[in-house]
């Protein structure tokens, strides 16, 4: 599957520590091989972020992506990372 990035995922990437940034591209060369790997535990997800999957980079961090067709082609279009409790804690906070 083609990946795209959004310029703040890019932005918020590098502003990672390097070990985030190593493993994010270690799994992105899996993601490439076989997006569904068991190893990336790629899943939907609920609530606020319904419609866009999330794949895990390390025990806590996640990469959330939208799968988008173009010319009848899927697409990951990546436009979140962080730790589990950056994207999902806030987002949950009103519950």
């Amino acid at each position: 599957m083609k990946r795209r990035y959004d310029p703040t995922f890019i932005k918020s990437l590098k502003k990672t520590d390097i070990r985030i940034r190593k493993s994010f591209k270690e799994v992105v060369l899996i993601f490439a091989k076989n997006p569904y790997d068991p190893i990336l535990n790629n899943h939907e997800l609920k609530r606020e972020f319904e419609g866009y999957r999330s794949i895990d980079i390390t025990a806590d961090w996640r990469a959330i992506y939208e799968e988008i067709n173009e010319d009848d082609e899927p697409i990951a279009y990546f436009f979140l990372i962080g730790t589990h409790e950056q994207l999902f804690n806030k987002t949950q906070s009103g519950d």
